[in-house]
């Protein structure tokens, strides 16, 4: 990444800027840092493909974005809408590190961190684990408990557990803005993103609001994707932050090696099945079924895999069959 806003350019020599927030076809667009005196620019993103995070340059007359920069990472999901099922909705670019963010006080959910996990190691930028709301745990025992839950299906990744109220484990989160980079937050409506954007930043930029007893969901206090600098302080955490609102869907988008990488755990014992193509189901010597017998695997995890495996699958055949048809219709091939 490069180091500040000050130092990009674009290949033929004109100056770029970062994106910091879309609005219906406008794009706000930095060229320094809040403090620097700098005023952003609003331009217009009609027929550029923009998310928060990209470099762009403007045209001449300012009034569109002409170029934007190749990406260095990209976190993207499969879009919502329908009729944009086979397209790609990208929520952040050029991160560095990505934080997945789960509540404490919400019961574990192992499925939708293992696909986050997935869109993470995509992407291109480091997964972290935070677990928030350490400040409402009572029982020291069920905290422990709900931790080791989510970190059994994240072998590898860092954890934190954090309070954004009282300041816990904030200072470990700062380090990994170190030197300018870029950290997209990711989570659910009511897991506390705004809570801890607020605190690491050290003001009110996020709005926040309450959760529901029943089921610990909120209301999407953030209501787009949002750039925020990060002011320098005691453990030198100058850099970015890239807060986005909370997505209920978590829907994957193609993989390169996410589900390998998310899964590493799987794949590891797969290497010591008979065959090589095995799909861990009737097969002999198959060393992940033997796994799921004695215990050491959880045979629901196994099964989350495969889903995801599928998933992917069916997404590829209907991206081909969208080129298939906008290749009859003579329609231009759209970028991956």
């Amino acid at each position: 990444m490069w180091d500040s806003l000050e130092h990009a350019g674009s290949p033929d020599g004109r100056r770029a800027g970062r994106v910091a927030r879309l609005d219906r076809g406008w794009s706000t667009i930095w060229y320094g840092a809040p403090d620097s005196g700098v005023a952003p620019v609003r331009a217009r993103n009609i027929g550029a493909e923009v998310a928060v995070g990209d470099w762009v340059v403007v045209s001449d007359d300012g009034e569109r974005v002409d170029v934007v920069l190749p990406r260095q990472s990209a976190f993207m999901r499969r879009a919502s809408f329908e009729g944009q099922r086979a397209e790609a909705h990208t929520i952040a670019a050029n991160i560095d590190v990505v934080f997945l963010l789960h509540a404490l006080v919400s019961p574990p959910n192992q499925r939708r961190l293992e696909r986050e996990l997935v869109l993470a190691f995509d992407s291109g930028a480091q997964p972290v684990l935070v677990l928030t709301k350490l400040d409402l745990m009572d029982d020291p025992d069920e905290t422990v408990r709900r931790v080791a839950t989510l970190e059994a299906v994240a072998p590898g990744v860092p954890v934190h557990v954090v309070s954004g109220v009282r300041g816990d484990g904030l200072d470990d989160l700062r380090r990994y803005a170190r030197g300018y980079r870029s950290v997209a937050l990711l989570g659910a409506s009511g897991v506390g993103k705004s809570t801890i954007v607020n605190a690491l930043v050290g003001g009110q930029v996020q709005s926040t609001g309450v959760v529901r007893e029943g089921d610990q969901r909120g209301r999407h206090t953030t209501t787009a994707v949002q750039l925020v600098a990060l002011p320098s302080d005691p453990v030198g955490a100058e850099g970015w932050l890239i807060d986005t609102p909370g997505v209920r869907a978590v829907s994957l988008w193609s993989s390169g090696t996410g589900i390998e990488r998310a899964f590493a755990d799987v794949f590891a014992l797969s290497e010591s099945c008979r065959f090589r193509d095995c799909k861990h189901e009737e097969e002999p010597d198959c060393a992940v079924s033997l796994a799921v017998r004695e215990g050491s695997l959880d045979p629901r995890r196994l099964d989350s895999m495969k889903r995801l495996v599928a998933e992917e699958a069916a997404l590829e055949e209907e991206q081909k069959a969208r080129l298939k048809v906008e290749d009859r219709r003579g329609f231009r091939k759209r970028k991956p």
